[in-house]
């Protein structure tokens, strides 16, 4: 690899849209597993499965984007309402795209799959314009 890459590489690894991506990617394998177990296993819906499988995933999202992703220093108490109302809108545009994708006659596990880019992109934008805007400058880019 060409060593003039590297510190571009690293800046790009540093950047808060792929830590933020690197969360999500450990929430979906999250969410995913927790919602497939709970359909296979247990016979959830798909709404009760999802809501189980996201509200784990959420935990997880808060404690690490708040901490690694945008190093955000205020307050749980202070945070936290602004996080679960962007996670509640997020969330909401999730349900709807897997129902309607059901609706359509996809199959339901495909279907949940279609709902997470949507959540994914939704939730950053407002976790980062709305939910940790004061974190410190070296970790807004």
């Amino acid at each position: 690899m060409n060593e003039s890459r590297i510190p571009f590489l690293i800046q790009l690894l540093q950047h808060s849209a792929v830590k933020f991506l690197s969360v999500g990617v450990i929430n979906t394998l999250l969410s995913i597993l927790v919602i497939f177990s709970l359909k296979y296993f247990m016979h959830f819906s798909d709404v009760h499965a999802n809501a189980v499988g996201y509200v784990l995933g959420l935990i997880c999202s808060f404690i690490l984007n708040k901490h690694w992703t945008f190093k955000h220093a205020d307050k749980h108490w202070l945070t936290i309402p602004k996080f679960l109302l962007v996670f509640a809108l997020a969330y909401l545009m999730n349900i709807a795209t897997v129902l309607i994708c059901i609706h359509l006659g996809l199959n339901e596990y495909i279907a949940q799959l279609t709902g997470i880019p949507i959540y994914s992109l939704s939730f950053y934008i407002g976790s980062r314009y709305f939910v940790f805007t004061r974190a410190s400058q070296s970790e807004t880019n």
